[in-house]
């Protein structure tokens, strides 16, 4: 009887745990971007070259990333005002520039 117990209770604390993983992933993952970037940060795209110039004309700092849509995103990086930067990448399609 005492097996039953402790199997029951070790049940119903890996079920609690397994919930309270669920619960906070999609919320790890919505920190990390925050959304697509602002209108003051300038996006140079040549899609046929795989290529694109990222300009931050915001008055603050960006923290930005290019999303590759079906390939690789860049790191998110720091961007002072009016600083540029160029990503190229191999595979997929440009996707946006989102905050992170």
């Amino acid at each position: 009887m005492k097996y039953g117990k402790r199997l029951a209770g070790g049940l119903v604390a890996a079920t609690a745990l397994l919930g309270t993983c669920l619960a906070t992933a999609p919320a790890a993952e919505a920190a990390t971007v925050r959304g697509t970037a602002p209108s003051c940060v300038k996006r140079d795209v040549i899609k046929h070259r795989k290529y694109v110039k990222v300009t931050n004309n915001c008055r603050e700092t960006m923290h930005l990333k290019v999303v590759i849509d079906w390939g690789s995103d860049s790191p998110c990086l720091t961007y002072q005002p009016g600083q540029q930067w160029e990503w190229n990448w191999g595979r997929g399609s440009y996707g946006k520039v989102v905050t992170c």
